[in-house]
């Protein structure tokens, strides 16, 4: 719903919780027409049932209001005498409106003062539980949000099994867009394997169904800094189709909401404005290669030959650094039918194992240039693959480019899906919202995200830019990280917990300085217990 449905949608509430309560105003001493007030009728609502002002707050901020809601529901009936079991699931299952029963055929009064504390120790487990879900939902929505890596795009900088906290202020929280889910899940819960929010992902975007009605507008609240080049950024994937990541379709039938893609990190190697373009596996940005942060490892495929002679598995990993190789069986770095090893490594590492005697010639596998690959724009006469690729330009928001057969490819995802027009071709006629055109100005920001792991990764090579409106946040924390192969207590990566992300240096843990203050502050507060039971 666009942002005038919405405003007329809570008009309606109000006028509906007006008939509703306003005779449970009067009883509880108050003005009839003080129901009818929008945000005013809140406040006093809070004094009738003995809760904080501030809780009317909690009601506008999404997917917490769907807590908070019932919770005023059962809190309203309690204030006049209706404690009963059945009374609470009675005004819940009817979505609050078992109120106008008790505001019109039941004979009740308004008990002032009420005790706030449950009656039973069931009521008071809920109540905990509940108000801790408002709390976890409010930091995880718009402050920090944890975040597992899942694949190896990144490997080297970040680790799969690395644990994150992804800040949400540092490019601005963006306001949860599905207004119906379940709290602190993104788009399935475990277990069940079921979708978290209430969305009909059988029909298109250009469908209308009533559950897709309830959908808030973009909304974001302003970050602390705009996302700079080479930065880590976690965003949704621009092009989910809601099967499995690696089924790729660029033009699927399905739609599913920004805030419910799946979430992804990649680094930003192009910021809007610049001119990108990959030459033999090297990314090029306004004509120069850039250079990367100290921690950024790029990586490619490399072919090691050795005539059949094996090395020793823990000189490739200890010496020469080597983590995983694109044939790798059992935990071991295999060989192939060429009597050669297929490894993932940097420029650095293919160097140092040149020099191994054992190797006869170390060659990087590169895609040569015009060869076509499967890439954005999916248009093989471009002859663009994942080593050589563009030039490309990364749109900017309110700069405008010129629009033809030829660059309508780039843009057309753009223009129709992200930027929500109406695009038609015939011939070589483009209409843009029934308009004949032949430029366009650009809506929002774009970015281009890259693996550092650069032939081992999905990424903008596969669906091109990714809006801002797609970006989740910035990683600043790696707390935890364990390592899948390993066993027992090695399953743990001790170097890694409590660690920055951002930095030029090796990563430092900080966990031995977390300990060290959590044991100071747990005995600063047996002190200060003991010491206040002996006074």
């Amino acid at each position: 719903m666009s942002i005038i449905e919405w405003f007329v949608f809570f008009l309606i509430i109000q006028v509906i919780h007006f008939l509703g309560t306003w005779r449970l105003y009067v009883k509880a001493g108050r003005k009839a027409w003080e129901a009818i007030i929008p945000v005013y009728n809140g406040i006093i609502l809070m004094k009738i049932i003995n809760r904080p002002w501030w809780w009317v707050i909690l009601l506008f901020i999404p997917i917490i209001n769907l807590i908070m809601i019932p919770v005023i529901w059962v809190e309203t009936i309690r204030s006049f005498g209706r404690n009963s079991t059945a009374d609470t699931w009675l005004v819940i299952l009817s979505l609050g409106l078992y109120i106008f029963y008790v505001n019109y055929i039941l004979d009740v009064a308004y008990i002032n003062n009420r005790s706030l504390k449950p009656s039973t120790a069931t009521g008071e487990w809920i109540s905990s539980i509940l108000f801790a879900v408002v709390a976890a939902t409010l930091v995880h929505t718009y402050f920090m949000q944890p975040f597992v890596i899942p694949s190896s795009s990144l490997e080297k900088t970040l680790l799969v099994g690395d644990f994150l906290f992804v800040s949400k202020f540092h490019y601005g929280a963006r306001i949860p867009k599905t207004a119906i889910a379940l709290p602190m899940v993104h788009d399935t819960i475990p277990i069940i394997n079921t979708k978290s929010y209430v969305f009909d992902d059988d029909f298109t975007k250009k469908d209308v169904s009533f559950l897709n009605l309830f959908q808030l507008p973009y909304l974001r609240i302003p970050g602390l800094e705009k996302i700079k080049r080479n930065d880590i950024v976690v965003f949704n994937q621009p092009a989910d189709t809601l099967r499995d990541m690696n089924d790729f379709h660029p033009d699927r039938n399905y739609y599913k909401p920004i805030d419910k893609k799946t979430n992804l990190v990649k680094r930003c190697v192009g910021i809007p404005g610049d001119s990108l373009e990959i030459r033999d596996g090297y990314v090029f940005i306004n004509g120069k290669r850039p250079k990367l942060p100290g921690r950024a490892k790029t990586q490619y495929n490399f072919i090691v030959n050795t005539n059949g002679n094996s090395i020793n598995q823990d000189l490739l990993v200890n010496r020469y650094g080597v983590r995983e190789g694109m044939k790798y069986r059992d935990g071991r770095f295999a060989l192939n039918s060429e009597g050669a090893y297929i490894l993932t490594m940097t420029d650095q590492e293919s160097e140092l194992i040149a020099k191994n005697p054992a190797v006869v010639e170390v060659t990087k596998i590169i895609q040569k240039k015009g060869v076509p690959g499967d890439v954005f724009p999916h248009v093989a006469s471009l002859g663009w693959n994942i080593d050589n690729f563009g030039p490309i330009y990364i749109p900017k928001q309110g700069q405008t480019v010129e629009i033809n057969k030829q660059s309508l490819p780039l843009y057309k995802r753009i223009i129709e899906e992200y930027e929500d027009n109406n695009l038609s071709v015939k011939g070589d006629e483009i209409k843009i919202n029934g308009e004949l055109t032949n430029t366009y100005t650009f809506k929002q920001d774009y970015y281009w995200m890259m693996g550092d792991n650069r032939q081992n990764s999905l990424d903008a090579r596969a669906w091109g830019f990714v809006p801002f409106d797609h970006v989740v946040g910035k990683p600043v924390f790696i707390w935890f990280s364990w390592e899948q192969n390993a066993k027992g207590i090695n399953k743990i990566r001790w170097n890694r917990l409590f660690t920055t992300v951002k930095g030029d240096n090796e990563p430092r843990s900080y966990f031995v300085y977390f300990i060290g203050a959590l044991l100071v502050y747990i005995g600063y507060n047996q002190f200060r217990k003991r010491r206040k039971v002996n006074k």
